[in-house]
């Protein structure tokens, strides 16, 4: 466990009794997030008896080994302590499952090609990136009841003084009116942004250099499982915020900027 601060005016909180547990972008990464549950499960044994919740922030698939057996695993999990919110990449997956060819190529070009391949999807089929040739296999493979749950799953989370999201928010816009492809998409306006939200946003999406930073007006924990090797959980408990980290050793070298 790690604990780095930055300056913050006011010390947000969640309702007394509730411990929550953040997980960052998994990307397919099955044993890092296998590692990270046990020392969560062991970090809240330690603590005590709480209401504990889990939150996945989104981008669960794609580029790891283990895209597809993750979704097919959270697709059949039904705990109301576990929360999954939506990301970029399971959006496009359901587009691309409903013929958007636009989808398609991007989610090919951004990691897609995994989650097909556990999926048992040929491989040289992909590289025609056809929508007429793909589609028919995905549909056979991947139950519509899943893409259904995908499509549904909500875009942000709250409790206490937190607001959980997969990329983070506008900044100057009521989170109750948030568009769902900022929540979905949005980098440098919120990155960038030094306001105090209405709430301390918890989210995903773009990969921190380094050790995440607690305190401030967000907490951005995707540290790159499967670019870096480094998955993230970050915890909550009354004003108290720690972070644990499961890792394979591929976090030897960071990126200079934000990805």
């Amino acid at each position: 466990m790690f604990a780095r601060k930055s300056q913050q005016p006011t010390r947000p909180s969640l309702p007394q009794g509730h411990r929550v547990y953040a997980i960052g972008d998994v990307h397919g990464e099955v044993a890092l997030l296998k590692h990270l549950l046990d020392q969560v499960a062991a970090d809240t044994r330690q603590r005590g008896p709480a209401r504990t919740t889990l939150v996945f922030l989104g981008d669960f698939i794609d580029r790891g080994s283990g895209a597809a057996r993750l979704l097919r695993m959270l697709a059949e999990l039904r705990d109301p302590n576990v929360i999954v919110l939506k990301g970029n990449h399971e959006a496009a997956l359901v587009e691309v499952y409903r013929g958007d060819q636009e989808a398609l190529s991007f989610w090919l070009k951004f990691g897609g090609q995994a989650t097909m391949a556990g999926l048992g999807i040929d491989e040289s089929l992909l590289a025609t990136a056809s929508t007429a040739s793909i589609f028919p296999k995905l549909q056979t493979s991947l139950h519509c009841d899943i893409v259904d749950w995908l499509a549904e799953l909500p875009h942000s989370w709250t409790l206490g003084d937190y607001f959980f999201v997969h990329a983070g928010i506008k900044p100057g816009v009521r989170l109750s009116r948030q568009d769902q492809d900022d929540l979905l998409w949005i980098r440098k306006p919120f990155l960038a942004s030094k306001r105090r939200h209405e709430k301390v946003i918890i989210h995903g999406h773009t990969i921190e250099p380094g050790l995440p930073c607690l305190g401030g007006n967000r907490i951005g924990i995707d540290t790159g499982a499967h670019e870096h090797g480094c998955l993230t959980a970050l915890g909550l408990e009354d004003d108290a915020q720690w972070l644990i980290q499961s890792s394979d050793g591929r976090a030897s070298r960071w990126p200079e900027t934000l990805g």
